[in-house]
């Protein structure tokens, strides 16, 4: 385990990086990335700044005039933020969503998006050929772009609402031209239901849907699974199940892929690794300490 770092004290000198969201109080950005910063010996200070959607631009505008030296974005301002950079990133322009805006040399904000590359870190090693997706938002954006770069040569895309599912494939069309749609509106564990078919097939399940988050997402769907034990049990042990969400931790649906032997991965790695790339793109440091930024959020978490 990696020593902590001492905080450096906050003088006139301190500067300001931080997140946008609403709500974003249950953050865990600020305790990874003051720990990182504590242990890169910059004098920053890394700030959870609730932002109503209304305000944004103007946020955005006195942020750059104090000379703040990068955001993150979250929930619900990415496509906002998207709209409002001065300049975008090919990957962030093809999402039409940002999660990390970098001052330009000359004046602005330009913006990317740093999920990708948070998703991917955990699958490097991942040899898949059909992988499934679980939800039709903003987040599933991400995942599809990921899974496009990882070469995986079938992605099913399942979505409950019919019309959202259809502006999703759409908005995807240029650079994710096979995505496959599929209904999610039964719990049927029949093989001959499509997504049945494809929770058996699939060698990598995506669950980018808020179900069964414990904080900051729906309270009826807390501790809930996206999939019931009859569907999870459709899958293969070799399969590997990935949660976004990361607390409770383990989540209902990682509980019941672990039953089944599924490698399971939970959303924390991700989080740790996009805002990793963040800290690199605003401070040109590439020695940023992830250990350190994992350890602070588990931290923060608690106990299982």
């Amino acid at each position: 385990m990696a020593t902590p770092q001492a905080a450096p004290a906050i003088g006139g000198g301190t500067a300001l990086a931080g997140v946008l969201g609403d709500p974003v109080r249950h953050s865990l950005s600020p305790a990874m990335h003051n720990a990182a910063l504590a242990a890169l010996g910059l004098d920053w200070v890394y700030l959870a700044l609730p932002v109503a959607a209304a305000d944004l631009a103007v946020v955005l505008e006195g942020l750059e005039a104090i000379d703040c030296r990068g955001l993150n974005v979250t929930l619900p301002h990415k496509q906002a933020a998207a709209a409002l950079a001065q300049e975008l990133t090919p990957l962030a322009r093809r999402l039409g969503a940002v999660n990390t805006l970098v001052r330009r040399d000359g004046g602005g904000w330009l913006g990317t998006n740093t999920d990708v590359e948070g998703f991917l870190a955990p699958l490097r090693d991942l040899a898949a050929r059909e992988a499934l997706v679980l939800g039709c938002g903003g987040s599933a954006r991400a995942v599809v772009a990921g899974l496009v770069e990882l070469g995986v040569n079938r992605i099913r895309v399942a979505g409950r609402d019919s019309t959202r599912l259809e502006h999703f494939l759409a908005s995807c069309a240029d650079w994710a031209p096979g995505l496959e749609p599929l209904a999610w509106d039964s719990a049927m564990a029949d093989r001959a239901d499509p997504l049945a078919a494809a929770l058996a097939g699939a060698d990598l399940v995506v669950n980018t849907s808020p179900v069964g988050m414990a904080s900051g997402g729906d309270p009826a769907a807390a501790g809930r699974s996206p999939l019931t034990p009859e569907q999870v049990a459709l899958l293969r042990p070799a399969a590997t199940v990935y949660d976004l969400i990361y607390t409770p931790r383990p989540t209902a649906l990682l509980r019941l892929a672990g039953t089944r032997g599924c490698r399971t991965i939970d959303g924390l790695e991700m989080l740790v690794q996009q805002g990793a790339a963040s800290l690199r793109l605003w401070s040109g440091r590439r020695d940023v300490p992830v250990i350190a930024m994992r350890e602070a959020a588990l931290a923060r978490l608690g106990p299982p």
